[in-house]
């Protein structure tokens, strides 16, 4: 026992000193033709690891075939009341923190929360299944190298309090005009806290992977929860109306794994 759990923490470990290096660049990408997925490699010599990468995201999860780790996912997964901007930027509809707004701890190592957007389908599948909507929460470690990203998605059924809650800001981004750039239409909030980003879940699933947009850096240590939220249709047209028709559907496809580890974390255990 002591060796596996040994194992477990070298691994983490691992994930963290390799997925810390960044690329930063901006050139329009769709999600269809004709500068969709297969051909972002292709746009800019930044985006090269779209193409070429070997720990690409998103990616299907296979749950029979994950390695139990007996760690915690996390340690001090904390958020704080924080000002925030939600922006369209035509292809992803999302919320850029303004200040701190707390983050959390993998490992010991610590990330701040920069970020959070959807992607409608969900991008990573479980068992092969791709869900109706996906939540991207994005933190970035403190030493500016790499990021840690949760990921929850959704299926459809109740409405999200989230989105809820957003739903005046999405409105007025929806009546405004979507100029593909990279800071389109914003609405400024004011004091946004919602427990919806610190959710639970009975299993977690990490991996080391990649930003699922361009330029996806391979630096991003992704932790996938195992339980599905839900998600109204109508919340989902919402964030749809937002985008420009060529990126209606905003998901990469899934990712050949090319032999990397999945690990699970659960409390039952």
């Amino acid at each position: 026992m002591a060796t596996r759990i040994s194992f477990s923490a070298f691994f983490v470990s691992f994930l963290l000193s390799v997925a810390c290096a960044h690329d930063q660049e901006g050139v329009k990408f769709t999600y269809s033709s004709p500068n969709g997925p297969d051909k972002w490699g292709s746009l800019s010599q930044g985006y090269h690891a779209c193409s070429e990468g070997k720990s690409q995201s998103p990616i299907d999860i296979k749950t029979r075939e994950a390695v139990k780790n007996n760690g915690d996912a996390f340690s001090n997964r904390n958020y704080s009341p924080s000002n925030a901007t939600l922006v369209s930027h035509c292809n992803a509809i999302g919320v850029k923190i303004v200040g701190s707004g707390g983050g959390l701890s993998i490992d010991g190592k610590q990330f701040t929360l920069k970020q959070f957007h959807w992607h409608t389908p969900s991008e990573h599948l479980i068992d092969g299944v791709q869900y109706d909507a996906e939540l991207h929460i994005v933190h970035q470690s403190d030493d500016g190298q790499c990021y840690a990203v949760v990921g929850i998605i959704f299926k459809y059924g109740p409405p999200d309090p989230l989105i809820s809650k957003l739903q005046q800001g999405l409105e007025e981004l929806a009546n405004g005009n979507c100029r593909p750039v990279l800071e389109g239409p914003h609405v400024t909030l004011d004091n946004l806290y919602d427990t919806v980003l610190e959710k639970t879940s009975q299993s977690y699933y990490r991996y080391l992977g990649s930003l699922t947009t361009p330029p996806c850096s391979e630096n991003v240590v992704w932790t996938v929860l195992g339980e599905v939220s839900t998600i109204s249709k109508e919340q989902v047209e919402l964030l749809k109306s937002t985008l420009e028709v060529e990126s209606k559907s905003n998901s990469r496809p899934a990712q050949a794994l090319n032999g990397r580890q999945v690990s699970v974390y659960s409390k039952a255990n």
